[in-house]
């Protein structure tokens, strides 16, 4: 996705207004930030909050109302298999700098 003008003013309003309005913190630099920010406007009680979620959805070609972040896998899926092939049997998992660490 192209980060325009228009994206970047709609981006800056809108993270302004989920500021005030739900008390939720996004930065711009987040990796996540349009996905976090369309999520919370959909739990917005604003009108013209959620017409500016609807816009930046257009802008950035995602679906408004339905989680944009990853395709959904079934449980045969060969990118689960892999995964879970690595994983010790007995490990506990912790979160390092938005990886996971098997102990």
């Amino acid at each position: 996705m192209e980060l325009n003008r228009e994206v970047l003013d709609c981006m800056m309003s809108l993270r302004r207004r989920l500021r005030e309005e739900l008390t939720v913190d996004i930065r711009m630099s987040q990796p996540d930030a349009i996905n976090s920010m369309l999520s919370a406007c959909l739990t917005s009680s604003s009108e013209e909050t959620r017409q500016l979620g609807q816009l930046l959805a257009q802008y950035s070609d995602r679906p408004f109302g339905e989680p944009a972040s990853t395709p959904r896998m079934q449980a045969g899926h060969p990118l689960l298999v892999e995964e879970n092939a690595h994983r010790p049997s007995s490990a506990s998992v912790r979160m390092y700098r938005g990886q996971r660490v098997y102990a």
